[in-house]
């Protein structure tokens, strides 16, 4: 059963990476601003949730599982309200390019 979680855990965490290095791609390509942050986030939310889903795999209790799923609450909240201030800051100046 360990060599189950063991690979479940290899794999969650290699497709999490692959999310991140997909978002870093779209931002470093796409044109402009909003849709650079719109591809940033997306893909790093994505890629933190199945990372943090690979650990848990390997969490050796029920406190150390809830960490992990807070760690990752604090990320999504994080990750939204950064993205919002920085929309926000974008939209009225005019700095889409």
């Amino acid at each position: 059963m360990n060599l189950v979680f063991d690979v479940l855990t290899v794999l969650a965490v290699c497709a999490g990476a692959f999310f991140f290095l997909a978002g870093t791609i779209g931002l470093l390509r796409f044109p402009d601003a909003l849709s650079r942050l719109h591809a940033l986030t997306k893909a790093d939310n994505l890629g933190l949730g199945l990372i943090v889903l690979g650990l848990l795999f390997q969490a050796e209790g029920l406190s150390v599982a809830l960490k992990l799923i807070g760690v990752w609450l604090l990320g999504l909240l994080a990750a939204a309200t950064v993205t919002q201030l920085i929309a926000r800051a974008i939209q009225p100046a005019g700095l889409r390019d």
